[in-house]
């Protein structure tokens, strides 16, 4: 009779082996809520990833990439999360600063990105430029800079993101400082009576302005190819601005705490590879880093590009927002 229990055990273990070692690793990436959307490119990236690695693709999303860095912050070491992505060359140098991401394996030798931005840390996927908005029923003469932006009647009224807690936001920042200088923070005093509001992030903002609550909306360069592909609406522009366009690279950083490294490594790749690149143009509506063929409907690259130096934008970045935000106070 003893050994009934024994055999008992044997047989459930032999049920149960093969079950465990069959489990699929599961790789969690942290981003924004709208590339995790059922119409962003996360769902398209799941499914051609899983297709090859044997494992399984879960994105947890946040409200912005910011949430997401401010989430892993919180969660330090302890966190799920295997990759971070959508933070941008605004946050990039700040999220270095925490000390959770390590180097990645990636060859990035044939991405094509302006300024020629790298790193060892992070792997850019896309890229796009700041733009404010407009339809171009409403708008039949719009600004060609800030200083016309600011000159413009009172009731043009705009609609930007708080530099806080989303991207855009902070680019707009960055983008003001880089054409101005010393002399930002009276743009800023000129610009601030056309801001309606300042919303949490994009999509709020967006949707405020789709919804005729202003005339423009901070937005990127490549928004109106999103009316023409997936609309057939060809009313929406991107106001070329005189100073330029700041630019913003999106990328993407493996967490030090990660079990699956080489997975991560391997996804990372795969983002960088030809077949996801061209899910980027019409999912994520951004620029891809391989010169993979665009659609009809995209605009081309503004020929002059802004960018701050990762380090003095960390440096800078609180000065600036405090700087900005207290014309509207």
């Amino acid at each position: 009779m003893s050994r009934i229990p024994v055999l008992t055990l044997l047989v459930a273990l032999a049920f149960t082996t093969p079950a465990t070692a069959d489990e699929k690793p599961t790789l969690t990436i942290y981003t924004y809520d709208a590339f995790a959307a059922e119409w962003g490119p996360g769902p398209l990236l799941k499914q051609g990833f899983e297709a090859q690695c044997a494992c399984t693709l879960d994105f947890v999303a946040a409200d912005s990439s910011i949430g997401a860095l401010r989430r892993v912050q919180l969660e330090g070491p302890a966190t799920k999360a295997d990759i971070v992505l959508g933070l941008d060359t605004a946050t990039v140098q700040e999220a270095r600063n925490t000390g959770l991401f390590t180097e990645h394996s990636v060859d990035t030798g044939a991405l094509k990105i302006p300024t020629g931005w790298s790193a060892p840390d992070f792997v850019p996927f896309d890229f796009g430029y700041f733009a404010f908005v407009y339809r171009k029923a409403d708008l039949a003469e719009p600004p060609h800079d800030f200083q016309e932006l600011a000159g413009e009647d009172d009731n043009l009224k705009i609609v930007i993101e708080d530099p806080r807690t989303a991207t855009p936001g902070l680019g707009l920042v960055l983008w003001v400082k880089a054409a101005y200088g010393n002399d930002a923070n009276e743009a800023w005093a000129e610009i601030a009576p056309h801001v309606v509001t300042m919303t949490a992030d994009w999509s709020a903002a967006y949707n405020l302005f789709l919804q005729g609550e202003a005339d423009m909306v901070l937005s990127y360069t490549t928004s109106p190819a999103y009316h023409r592909i997936a609309e057939d609406d060809f009313s929406y522009e991107a106001a070329s601005f005189d100073e330029g366009h700041y630019l913003q690279i999106e990328v993407a950083g493996i967490l030090k705490s990660s079990p699956h490294k080489d997975l991560a490594n391997q996804f990372l790749t795969y983002l960088v590879s030809e077949k996801a690149q061209n899910i980027i143009p019409t999912t994520n509506w951004m620029y891809p880093v391989l010169p993979v063929d665009l659609p009809e409907g995209f605009d081309p690259q503004p020929e002059k590009t802004l960018l701050l130096p990762d380090d003095q934008v960390a440096a800078n970045a609180a000065a600036w927002t405090s700087e900005m935000l207290a014309a509207f106070r």
